[in-house]
């Protein structure tokens, strides 16, 4: 056995990062109690205490909040996730030990808490088809899982790190997570969390079935984080991304999960668009 001398401290810490956010989605979401009817609640009827702005105070009266939390954390480990392959690059230190540690972590924050909080998003659809929900979320942390380890199997120093082969697992768990943080928006207009609470819950379960299959596809989707920060780009480049992140944060209950939605699709469309014109890609994994 060879034994490791020395790590990156800077990138594992943000590694890690990823994990702990993970783990706090994990834990906030299992805050939510399981459904005791097939009723779909209205906006009137979920109490809580606080202000949405005070997202500290974890009140195990109001799901939707404890459902938006852990979205949020979902997100923030992503911006770790994000950090570290950055900093491991700038650094030059990339290692073994840390692309293991990665994917280790990005099972658990992208593959076994957007299971979960999926469970505990759609209370209905858990209460009346129990053994479906519970199978479906563990066919998406399954995918994750293979899609990770695929990923480190056939990546290496000759990849140009500006697309991914399949749908990566953070976009995969955003999706679920920017649906909970659109609950936590719509919960103060009854008519409207109504409607779209009774669509959700019938609807995300169903659909992060082929978010999952897309997860081990081989169809290619870019790399936004190196594509849009990659090398030296114009000012106007950075002007068009500032103003894109501002309007974003002004509307993100709604912009965030629309876009997620978007950038799963979007890439699969393309795809089969161009196979049935005869231009298909001819390296799984690129355009």
């Amino acid at each position: 056995m060879r034994r490791i001398r020395t790590i990156a401290v800077l990138p594992t810490l943000f590694t890690v990062g990823n994990l702990v956010c993970g783990f706090f989605a994990i834990v906030v979401a299992s805050r939510i109690p399981a459904p005791e009817s097939a009723q779909i609640p209205v906006a009137a009827a979920i109490e809580y205490r606080a202000a949405p702005v005070r997202v500290p105070d974890l009140n195990r009266e109001d799901p939707t909040h404890n459902l938006m939390f852990a979205g949020w954390l979902i997100f923030l480990a992503m911006v770790f996730d994000a950090l570290d392959g950055q900093v491991a690059r700038l650094s030059r230190t990339n290692t073994d030990f840390g692309a293991q540690l990665d994917s280790l972590c990005d099972v658990v924050t992208f593959g076994v808490a957007p299971a979960i909080l999926l469970v505990k998003m759609c209370p209905t659809f858990s209460y009346l088809h129990p053994k479906a929900i519970w199978i479906i979320a563990a066919f998406f942390a399954a995918c994750a899982a293979m899609r990770l380890a695929r990923y480190n199997v056939e990546s290496g120093d000759h990849d140009d790190h500006l697309n991914f082969c399949g749908l990566p697992t953070p976009a995969a768990a955003a999706v679920i997570a920017g649906f909970a943080i659109l609950t936590y928006t719509l919960r103060l207009e009854d008519n409207t969390f109504a409607l779209y609470d009774r669509w959700m819950q019938y609807t995300l379960p169903i659909f992060s079935v082929p978010v999952a299959l897309l997860m081990v596809s081989r169809i290619p989707y870019p790399h936004l984080v190196n594509q849009m920060l990659h090398g030296q780009r114009s000012f106007d480049h950075v002007v068009k991304l500032l103003v894109a992140l501002v309007a974003i944060m002004l509307v993100r209950g709604y912009a965030v999960p629309i876009l997620c939605v978007v950038f799963v699709l979007g890439p699969p469309l393309r795809y089969f668009w161009l196979q049935a014109r005869g231009y298909a890609p001819k390296r799984a994994g690129r355009w």
